[in-house]
């Protein structure tokens, strides 16, 4: 395929993979050369893209995959253990009101912002995949290349550490009224 072509697909694509880029990375100057990198590597296997697959999905699963083997992807997968996590739980919770816009409701679009930098990165990018770039359950299994049931437990159990800042506002001002 012709490089115009890969340009035509890919470059409107360019503010999500950074928006994502910087969340994975918490740094605007590392999101920035990860989504130089993610593009490279993309025009570069260009050709091993199949012409009526998902594009989107094609590219971020390369920025995922870049992050990842990238340094301060390395270091922030020391950093948590999912599938340890994974390994403790079983259980997967359908939600009709999710985690997120709960504490959107209650307690401010910062508390999410806070809440969701402060996730393990696994747990992030998971979060950031499904409410924020809204791609599907299918789409999510193949930009992380794991089974579809991996994603859902892997969602539900973001979604819970989510909550967690929100149970402990509640119970901090629950104890801050008592005390008054």
């Amino acid at each position: 395929m012709e490089p115009e072509f890969f340009e035509q697909l890919a470059m409107p694509l360019f503010d999500q993979l950074y928006n994502l880029a910087h969340w994975l990375t918490g740094d605007r100057a590392d999101a920035e050369d990860l989504v130089q990198e993610t593009y490279a590597k993309s025009l570069k296997g260009f050709r091993s893209f199949q012409q009526g697959t998902n594009l989107r999905a094609w590219m971020y699963r390369i920025l995922r995959n870049t992050f990842h083997t990238s340094r301060t992807g390395l270091a922030a997968q020391n950093t948590s253990s999912i599938e340890e996590e994974e390994a403790q739980g079983t259980s997967v919770t359908a939600h009709t009101i999710t985690p997120e816009l709960l504490l959107l409701q209650q307690e401010g679009q910062q508390t999410v912002l806070d809440a969701l930098a402060a996730l393990p990165v696994a747990y992030r990018e998971i979060i950031l995949l499904s409410e924020v770039e809204e791609f599907s359950y299918r789409e999510i299994a193949q930009i992380l290349d794991v089974p579809i049931g991996t994603v859902m437990s892997r969602l539900s159990r973001a979604r819970t550490a989510l909550r967690r800042p929100q149970k402990a506002n509640m119970l901090e001002r629950s104890i801050d009224a008592d005390t008054l």
